[in-house]
C-alpha cells in the first residue's frame, strides 16, 4: 500500500530505533570506503579470523554432506548435546536437549525470547548501561523497557534496593547482562545471587545474557547465574552463542538454555520464520565447542593484554573518567561530557561525531546505551591500533583546546 508513491511503514517500525553500535560501525565503513583513514574502535567483534580447526571442521561437514539441508528448528541434536556437556563442565549445571534451543545469532534469541513471553503492556527491567537492542525488541514485542539507574561510581552494581525501587506489579522480566556491554562490568557471585534470589521470591523471569561470560579478565571468576542454584535456574533463561570466545560473529549461531515450555514457545516462532540456523554454520559450532578449549583460553589472554594497554591510555585522556577497570567483554565506557565541553561541544555525540570526521576514529556514543554523558571504546582490536587510535583523540583535543 502506498501514499502518494511513499510506502506506508508499520507504526511500530516507525518508532523503533536503528541500532547505534551498527550505525556507527557502518558511517565508520563508509568514510574507509572514501579512502579516509579511519581506525575503528566501534565494533564488537575479534579483529581475527575463525581459528582453522573450525574451518577445518566446516570444511569436513561440507563434502561430508553434513548441513545442506534443513535441519530441525532447534538445531542439530549433536550441536544440543555439546552444549549441555559444555555447560555442565563450565558451570556445573544440567540442561536436557529439550532445554536448549539454537538459532541464527544470539540477537534473534533474543528476539524470540521477548515475542515469546512479553505481553501488550508487561514492564521489562534493564539496568542502565544497556546494550543497545533490548529496548527496541522489547518494544517490538509491546512490552515497556523501564531502566534501572546504575551508578558507575559503584561499578554499575544492581541491588536489592534498586530492583525494589522498579519494581511493579506489571513487572515480568529482568535482562540481565554480565559481562556487561558497554561498561565491561562483571558480577560477582554474591551479586549474582543477591539478584537471582530476588527474582524468585518475586517471580521474576531472568532473561541472562552471558554472550562475553568467557571473557573476564584479571582474577575475574566467569559465573552463569543458572548455577547458583536450581531455583534460580529455574527461574532463568541463558543466552549465549559462538561470537565472542570463538571469533565466530559472521556464522551467526546463538543459543538458549532454559525451560521446555519456552524452548517450545520459542520454536514455534522460528518454524514460521527463521527455520534453522544455517547447517554449516551449527557443524562449525560443534567443532568450536568439541575441540576449543585451547583457542577459548588463548582467546581470553588476548583480551586481557588488550585491556590492560587500553585501560591505562583512556584513563589518561584529558576530560575522560573512568572508574573501575572493567572485569569482562571487550569495551571501555569513559564518561566524555567534560571533555566534550574542553573542545567546544554542547553534546557528547557531537563531539563523537567530530572525532570521526576530523580525528579519524570510530567510537560509539554512549546514549545508546542509556548514558549520553559516555562514550564506548572497544579495543577489539591490536594495541598498536588501538594506542594510534587514543594518540588521534589526544591530539584532536590539544589542538581544540587551544582555541
Amino acid at each position: 500500500m502506498v501514499n502518494g508513491g511513499i510506502l506506508l511503514i508499520s507504526k511500530r517500525i516507525q518508532d523503533i530505533q536503528l541500532s547505534s553500535t551498527l550505525a556507527a560501525t557502518q558511517k565508520t565503513r563508509e568514510l574507509k570506503a572514501e579512502g579516509r583513514d579511519i581506525i575503528s574502535l566501534t565494533v564488537g567483534e575479534p579483529d581475527f579470523d575463525t581459528p582453522k580447526y573450525i574451518l577445518d571442521a566446516a570444511n569436513k561437514a561440507i563434502y561430508e554432506g553434513k548441513g545442506h539441508h534443513y535441519t530441525d528448528s532447534a538445531g542439530i541434536a549433536e550441536l544440543r548435546q555439546a552444549i549441555a556437556d559444555f555447560h555442565q563442565k563450565h558451570d556445573f549445571v544440567s540442561y536436557e536437549m529439550d532445554e536448549i534451543f539454537v538459532s541464527a545469532g544470539a540477537k534473534l534469541i533474543l528476539y524470540y525470547l521477548f515475542q515469546a513471553l512479553v505481553d501488550e503492556g508487561d514492564e521489562v527491567l534493564i539496568p542502565i548501561p544497556y546494550w543497545v537492542s533490548y529496548s527496541e525488541q522489547i518494544r517490538l514485542a509491546g512490552g515497556v523497557p523501564v531502566f534501572i539507574e546504575t551508578d558507575p561510581e559503584n561499578g554499575f552494581a544492581l541491588t536489592e534496593e534498586l530492583l525494589d525501587r522498579y519494581t511493579s506489579d506489571k513487572t515480568k522480566l529482568l535482562v540481565l547482562n554480565s559481562p556487561s556491554n558497554p561498561s565491561g562490568a562483571v558480577f560477582n557471585e554474591e551479586q549474582l545471587r543477591i539478584i537471582g534470589d530476588y527474582c524468585v521470591r518475586k517471580n521474576i523471569l531472568i532473561i541472562a545474557d552471558e554472550i562475553y561470560y568467557k571473557l573476564v579478565f584479571n582474577g575475574a571468576k566467569s559465573q552463569s547465574i543458572a548455577s547458583l542454584s536450581e531455583e534460580i535456574r529455574q527461574q532463568s533463561i541463558i543466552v549465549n552463542g559462538m561470537s565472542k570466545a570463538f571469533a565466530m560473529t559472521g556464522w551467526r549461531i546463538g543459543y538458549a538454555l532454559g525451560s521446555k515450555k519456552v524452548m517450545q514457545a520459542i520454536n514455534k516462532i522460528a518454524s514460521q520464520t527463521s527455520g534453522n540456523a544455517a547447517g554449516i554454520s551449527q557443524y562449525a559450532a560443534l567443532a568450536a565447542l568439541t575441540e576449543g578449549s585451547d583457542f577459548m583460553e588463548e582467546n581470553r589472554k588476548l583480551f586481557e593484554t588488550r585491556l590492560n594497554a587500553a585501560y591505562p591510555l583512556v584513563k589518561d585522556l584529558p576530560g575522560f573518567k573512568l572508574y573501575e577497570k572493567p572485569m569482562g567483554a571487550f569495551y571501555l565506557f569513559p564518561e566524555c561530557s567534560e571533555a566534550a565541553k574542553m573542545t567546544g561541544y554542547d553534546t557528547v555525540d557531537a563531539f563523537t561525531m567530530a572525532l570521526l570526521e576530523e580525528a579519524h576514529v570510530g567510537l560509539v556514543a554512549g546514549s545508546g546505551f542509556g548514558m549520553p554523558k559516555h562514550i564506548r571504546f572497544s579495543y577489539a582490536t591490536s594495541t598498536e591500533e588501538f594506542a594510534e587510535g587514543v594518540q588521534r583523540i589526544k591530539t584532536f583535543m590539544e589542538k581544540h583546546r587551544a582555541k
